[in-house]
């Protein structure tokens, strides 16, 4: 399949975007000029940060919450200050301006997703010609180039010049520029057909930008860490044959058992297949777990939010594509990370809570798990942690991977639990109360921005305990008590006048893009809106939160929304939203973004410059996959998230848990057929627009297959 965009696209986000998770390259300009912004995703300024302490401890922030005294909570979440850097922040690099020759005109990108090739189409003397580029997935240069002719112009430009001159609209970040960061200016050089620069950092190694002309029509650019201008003139570089392979071959394999799906909105299907192939990108298992932007930094500014790890929705919502897609090495070492600093956020659980056998990950770290903080509310918001051992349990279930739940997941989990166990107090009727609870950014940080049982934290917490059970039984072992309790004292969500609360005495209040009330809905799956005693209570639920609007929506929550209403069997809306996002949330390139391109839609729309964030396009995949199959409690939904009038829809080789991979079609006339493979035999239960569900036992290598007519399950 080819993705084709047409030029002048004179933003950076909107351009053509390579990479091998490691590097991030992105394409864009107009008229003659063609410029090549790299990132490298692990490009960490480490200074500043919080380093939790002592004082950041459960019962001096809830007496302090009490009494309303909100000096002490500020003090309590001030982060460090070094050399100007209050946080951590990923660092642009910089860029390769290619000057073409004057008459030259950029025409157009196209990218070939099954092998990763990009062509930049310009024409020139009335003829239409080319550039080609791979990104290098041997991972030691960053792409390759292949089309220079006489006339053509190549030019390293560092980002702390960049930073100096940009007139960049609104920034989220501390600093304008590199320098304002701390920075000295860098080294610069050119030996015949080498350039580039070395840019020495305050606290951190070097790194260093270098274009080779190799003189044949082709160039190679190159990211390194820790080296000196010369020995950046010395370093071997690949040829464009090497990389055009190493791209291929990455390719082959990455496409090889990815899901595919016939979508009955053309738009969509264009989308989900890109940001699929920029999923392989990013989460390439040999590269860097992505940030918000992953390595596609703009390199005249310093990234929004740092460029930092979000798990209070974000990370979540752009790595987990690789479940459903049966992508499992790339979605594995996130928690490869995340275990990583178990040591780090079993010290978090004791300051905070007074336990050596918790752990507790604050909403916003950087690639050693420090914490930004500042964000009282996000600091202490223990869902992260929850949805993150979710994430892992999910992994160890779809993969039939025993061993990694036995040696490292089941610990995180009960470590996380240990520490909601430490948080919870019995009330008067003898059921557990979460004492001091927050909703996702709800209130953003104000001294009012909590309550007892938010509905957030309770379905964080209830789909843990359910997941621990599981894991005892799938491994053996004896039941975790904790996760007993909780099933049986802890409230599933916190309802208010029939119907789901944020927390005790709070309904929804405001249009918000964090829909954490609903999350026991999804992810957390606690909740099924379809059963008989729940319809009264979601129907108010959802007619609130429709009354309430979209209007302080962002990019990324739209998918998210799209999910719900699949789990609630509103497949119009499903669509409708995912429509909307395509449309109002992706630029000119097709790239995601946090504020809408247009006014109109949200009030977060291009007042503060355009603001790439990759999780909605990724979140956007699996909103998909929900449309199409999603499981509850064992049972295989199919089909709950598309409208009544779709037809000629189809996908097939989604995953499932038990290592099940399901396919299903919608034909013209409304037949619903569908078949599940497994490796292994399982107990199935099927359910098919609500329909009479199909119970029966699949067999090792079996495939069932089952057709819906005149509202009957029929196996065939």
């Amino acid at each position: 399949m080819k993705i084709s965009y047409d030029y002048p696209l004179s933003d950076q986000q909107c351009g053509a975007p390579l990479g091998n998770g490691e590097t991030g390259e992105i394409i864009w300009g107009g008229k003659n000029i063609l410029n090549i912004t790299v990132g490298c995703g692990s490009l960490w300024d480490h200074r500043g940060g919080m380093p939790w302490t002592e004082k950041q401890n459960f019962r001096d922030i809830r007496a302090a919450l009490a009494a309303g005294n909100e000096a002490e909570i500020r003090s309590f979440f001030s982060q460090q200050t070094e050399s100007g850097a209050c946080r951590p922040s990923l660092i642009p690099a910089g860029r390769i301006r290619v000057t073409l020759p004057a008459n030259a005109i950029l025409l157009r990108y196209e990218q070939e997703l099954e092998s990763g090739s990009t062509k930049i189409f310009y024409s020139l003397d009335e003829e239409e010609k080319f550039l080609e580029f791979y990104g290098d997935f041997t991972m030691r240069d960053a792409i390759a180039g292949c089309g220079l002719t006489t006339g053509m112009k190549l030019e390293v430009c560092d980002a702390y010049q960049l930073t100096e001159v940009s007139d960049y609209p609104y920034l989220l970040a501390e600093h304008t520029t590199l320098r304002e960061h701390g920075f000295e200016e860098p080294e610069r050089f050119s030996y015949g057909s080498i350039s580039g620069f070395v840019q020495s950092m305050p606290a951190d190694p070097s790194y260093a930008l270098i274009c080779k002309d190799h003189g044949n029509g082709t160039f190679t650019i190159s990211f390194k860490r820790g080296v000196s201008a010369r020995d950046a003139a010395e370093i071997k570089f690949n040829s464009f044959e090497t990389i055009a392979k190493s791209s291929a071959d990455y390719f082959a394999a990455f496409w090889q058992d990815v899901p595919r799906i016939k979508y009955h909105i053309p738009q969509l299907q264009k989308h989900y297949y890109h940001s699929l192939f920029k999923y392989g990108i990013i989460t390439n298992p040999a590269g860097t777990v992505p940030g918000l932007q992953a390595a596609w930094l703009e390199d005249d500014r310093l990234p929004p939010w740092q460029g930092d790890y979000h798990f209070n929705i974000n990370v979540q919502m752009y790595m987990l594509p690789g479940l459903k897609a049966g992508k499992f090495a790339n979605l594995k070492k996130l928690f490869d990370m995340v275990l990583s600093w178990k040591e780090k956020l079993r010290q978090n659980a004791r300051h905070f809570i007074g336990i050596d056998h918790g752990y507790m990950l604050p909403h916003a770290v950087d690639d050693r798990g420090t914490c930004m903080g500042g964000f009282w509310t996000g600091t202490i918001d223990h869902a992260c942690s929850a949805w993150v051992a979710q994430m892992m349990f999910d992994y160890c279930e779809y993969t039939d991977d025993m061993e990694y739940l036995r040696n490292e997941v089941y610990d995180f989990m009960q470590g996380v639990m240990a520490v909601y166990e430490a948080m919870t107090e019995y009330d008067a009727d003898g059921k557990l109360l979460l004492p001091v609870t927050i909703s996702p950014e709800y209130r953003g940080s104000n001294m009012n921005a909590w309550g007892k049982n938010a509905s957030f934290q309770l379905a964080a917490c209830q789909q843990l305990a359910k997941n621990l059970l599981r894991a005892a039984e799938m491994l053996g072992v004896e039941p975790d008590k904790n996760a007993l309790n909780i099933r049986k004292d802890l409230p599933l969500y916190t309802i208010e006048s029939d119907e789901i609360a944020l927390w005790q005495g709070l309904l929804q209040e405001e249009s918000h893009r964090h829909h954490s009330h609903l999350a026991g809905i999804v992810p957390f799956e606690v909740i099924d809106p379809l059963a008989p005693e729940m319809q009264e209570i979601i129907k108010k639920t959802m007619h609130r939160w429709t009354g309430k609007g979209m209007g302080e929506w962002t990019g990324w929550c739209l998918p998210w929304a799209s999910q719900i209403c699949s789990r609630c069997a509103n497949g119009e809306m499903a669509s409708l939203i995912l429509y909307i996002w395509q449309d109002c949330f992706t630029n000119a390139g097709g790239a995601s973004l946090h504020d809408g391109r247009y006014k109109g839609f949200s009030i977060f729309a291009q007042v503060r410059g355009e603001v790439m964030q990759i999780d909605g396009g990724m979140g956007m995949i699996t909103a998909i996959f929900d449309q199409f199959i999603h499981v509850f409690n064992g049972e295989l939904r199919l089909f709950n998230g598309i409208g009544t009038n779709v037809r000629n829809v189809e996908f097939s080789r989604i995953s499932a848990p038990g290592r099940m991979k399901v396919s299903g079609a919608i034909a013209a006339d409304g037949t619903v057929t569908a078949s599940v493979t497994t490796e292994k035999t399982a107990p199935l239960r099927v359910a098919i627009r609500q329909s009479i569900p199909f119970s029966g036992t699949i067999q090792a290598g079996e495939t069932l297959n089952f057709t819906l007519l005149d509202g009957k399950t029929v196996l065939c």
